[in-house]
């Protein structure tokens, strides 16, 4: 049991032993990194949401309502990784793809919206978005969406331009010693 329990640990430890340090990180290359990541996402999402409005004009008031959701939801994360690139590196995983450096559960936007930061603004402003009662269209802008996925053919041109932003942000390497 003890020799399990050995080549256990020391499978682990070198997993722990090349955690990305702060100080080996380009922050400024971080951060712009994760910048063009957000503008991806918000770009990728409004296609889809025009995609889905040339298809049913009468989706607009709900697309609006969704994009200025999904909009606050990805601008607070890039001012919150800035934040804490700045501040609390640890909150950050640079051992990840761009899109998992951080990670905000709702309870970290509910503790985020009570704080005394600079974000708290802004994390007020998603948790209650979160909160409150869905647009009537919501279901049918979200079938729309989930038609769209379901036929590559009509998102090619966005999903192509999406995948190639995130194939080129995967290549691109943010550590000093690169």
């Amino acid at each position: 049991m003890r020799r399990s329990a050995y080549i256990f640990l020391t499978l682990l430890l070198p997993g722990v032993a090349f955690a990305k340090d702060i100080n080996d990180i380009d922050t400024l290359c971080a951060s712009q990194k994760y910048h063009n990541y957000i503008d991806a996402s918000i770009n990728w999402y409004e296609s889809l949401v025009d995609l889905s409005i040339q298809k049913d004009a009468k989706l607009q008031s709900v697309a609006t309502w969704f994009l200025d959701g999904r909009r606050n939801h990805f601008l607070l994360n890039e001012a919150a990784f800035d934040y804490y690139l700045e501040n609390d590196p640890s909150k950050l995983n640079f051992d990840a793809p761009v899109e998992s450096w951080l990670n905000l559960t709702q309870e970290d936007v509910k503790a985020l919206s009570q704080s005394s930061t600079p974000l708290a603004p802004q994390a007020e402003k998603v948790f209650n978005f979160r909160q409150g009662e869905a647009h009537k269209g919501n279901y049918d802008l979200r079938s729309a969406l989930a038609d769209l996925l379901s036929h590559p053919k009509e998102i090619e041109v966005p999903l192509q331009k999406y995948n190639g932003e995130m194939q080129k942000l995967a290549e691109t390497t943010c550590d000093k010693s690169a």
